[in-house]
Parts: structure tokens; sequence; C-alpha cells
């Protein structure tokens, strides 16, 4: 276990900004884990836990407490046969890009969708990661944490994690610490059926066809560059959280007035906002587009020190030089500059330590 003091932060997460922390503990097994959390909640001191940094946004003047940068790493074949699929234990600390890799070599199929996703593995079920039209709560099977509640290690089923659209238990409460994630994918070559238009367009298939894991990989990455949402020390378009925003849900009879007030600002004969049927029966529609119609287009900022990508609206982006407050004013300029036009508050994906949105 390594321990350091006023600790820079803002190198360990993927927008680059934040203060530094009063003590960093990086902890490589779970007991560094557990004896770190029980040190910090005896004192009752605050307590950050951080994984790849990629969805968080750090106050310039730090964390007053202690940051467990968590290090963990291994990869445990639990089962795999053709009946059960495969399941497999991932260490908290394990660098997710590289698991998804992992998993499309060795045929488990359900997470290849989710390639090129930064971060680390145990972060996956606390936002309940999800893109081109998969989610990690598809293939998780259970979640061993510490419960700093009754201080002991605890498995928790995929039920008991109450995942919904970007949210899990475990972002609901920092009760929990994820050590480890065990997931039951399907073992197969080929991908699960692809749900996503324009991925579809790429591959040349059409929606609900199944291609080959590493073809499926590819394009996603593909897709990803394109969109600046593949890390890039050299490309500040991939200084960020990666979507800024959640795409807003809301009730069919709420998304018609939407619609109304879309048409009463851009013209009858305007564009119209996306919809997609969502799972609860509401309405999803793009945060994305709301963003671009209310003014906000790529590179929108620019030259910063804080804009918007010059490749995806969804990402507010480091230039190089900008500051916590400055990402925070973007993104709120953003935020009420939607609402004021439409009506739709959006909500931040990242999470905002030391200040808020």
């Amino acid at each position: 276990m390594r321990e350091l003091h006023d600790a820079p932060l803002a190198e360990l997460t993927t927008m680059r900004v934040g203060g530094p922390a009063r003590r960093l503990v990086v902890a490589e097994s779970i007991d560094e884990i557990v004896d770190t959390v029980r040190e910090v909640d005896d004192a009752e001191e605050p307590l950050l836990v951080l994984g790849g940094g990629s969805n968080l946004v750090i106050a310039d003047s730090g964390f007053a407490g202690t940051v467990l940068r968590i290090a963990t790493t291994g990869i445990e074949v639990e089962s795999d046969d053709s009946c059960g699929g495969a399941m497999v234990r991932v260490a908290a600390g394990e660098v997710w890009d590289d698991v998804v890799e992992r998993a499309v070599a060795e045929g488990w199929s359900g997470i290849e969708a989710l390639s090129g996703i930064p971060g680390s593995a145990g972060a996956t079920p606390v936002q309940n990661v999800g893109a081109y039209g998969q989610e990690v709560a598809q293939t998780i099977a259970r979640v061993r944490v510490w419960d700093r509640q009754t201080q002991e290690v605890r498995t928790l089923s995929a039920p008991e994690c109450h995942f919904t659209y970007r949210h899990s238990i475990f972002k609901a409460s920092a009760q929990y610490v994820v050590l480890d994630v065990t997931f039951q994918f399907r073992t197969s070559e080929k991908s699960q059926p692809i749900a996503y238009a324009d991925l579809a367009t790429g591959l040349g298939v059409e929606v609900g066809a199944r291609v080959p894991l590493v073809d499926a990989r590819e394009a996603v990455l593909e897709q990803r560059r394109r969109r600046g949402m593949v890390l890039d020390a050299g490309d500040h378009d991939t200084w960020s959280c990666g979507s800024f925003f959640t795409n807003p849900i809301m009730s069919a009879s709420r998304f018609d007035q939407l619609s109304e007030r879309v048409r009463s600002e851009l013209g009858d004969d305007g564009p119209t906002p996306p919809r997609f049927a969502d799972a609860s029966g509401d309405v999803k529609t793009s945060a994305a587009w709301l963003i671009d119609k209310a003014g906000f287009g790529k590179g929108f900022g620019m030259p910063g020190p804080a804009a918007l990508s010059t490749k995806h609206t969804l990402a507010v982006t480091n230039r190089g030089s900008a500051t916590a407050a400055d990402v925070a004013a973007l993104a709120r300029e953003v935020r009420d500059g939607v609402h004021d036009r439409f009506g739709v508050t959006l909500v931040n994906e990242p999470v905002f330590v030391g200040h808020e949105l």
C-alpha cells in the first residue's frame, strides 16, 4: 500500500482538473482497501474512492480527506462452458477496456459494445455503464462489496444492485465500496444483437444482426474515436468525462409537451426531438440533440479553456488549461440554456467532488 500527502489529483482523472488530496492511498489488495476504509470511517474523516477517474470533476480546492485509489488486479474464470456461459470475476481495479478486450479474445459475448470506455471495472456497476445498446447490468451476476455500515464483506446479486439507467444502489449511497464484479457472459464468437443504428450502418448489417465479436469491438472503437470518446493524450477532445449529461427520460405526455415547445421555438417545419422507447414505458430523448438545437454546437466555447468537444456536443472538454470552475461554468451554461429554450433540465453524468453544478 502506497501513501502520499498533498497528492495532485488532476492527473488521475480524464478531465485533468482538480486540486490535491490531503492524503492519497493506493490499495493493491482487498485487505488494503478494507483496512483503509475502516481506518477512515473510524476516524470519521471524508473518503473519496477513485478508480480510473473518468467520471469525476474534482474541485480546484482538492479533497480535504483521504482519496482511496483502487489498483487491484485479476481476472478469474470461475466457469466456462457452452451451457452456462462464462462466469468471470474481475477485480475492481482492472482497466475496463482491457476486460472488454479479453472478453472478445476469449469468446465471452455481452460487453463488446462497451469497448473504449475509460475507467475501472469496479466503477462500471456504480454508473451502470452503457453504450451502443448495451449496459453492464445485462451481464453482471453479482458484485462483492465492503459494507461500511455493517463492517463486513457482502455479495449483492444483480437484482439487489437496483440497476436503472446510469444508476445503481452504489451511486445512490456511499455505503458500499466495490471490491470485485462477477460477470456471466454468453460463450459465442458472435456479438449480441446490434441495437444501435449507426453501429449497424458502420458494420453494414441490419439492426438486430449479430457479427463476430472482434468486428463489433472495432466498429464501436471507430464510432467512439470519431466522437472523441477514446482517450488520447494529444487530443483535447478526449480530455473529458465522456458524455457529460444523461439522456432525459420522461412520460409520453411530457415528451408531447417538449415536442410542442420545440415547434414553437424552431417552427412547425423544423426538426423534431428524437424519441426512443424506454423499458419502463417512458420516452427517452437525446441530450446531444437538445444541446445542439439550443445553440450549443460542436466546439462551443473554443478556444477554451473549457469548451464542448469539436466532435460531439455531449462532451465538456478541457482544452489544456481549464480549471474545475471553468468546466462547471460551461456545463452550467449549457444546462441552463437547454432549460431556458426547451424546458428540460439536463442531469450531469459525472460526479462533482467539493463543488456543485
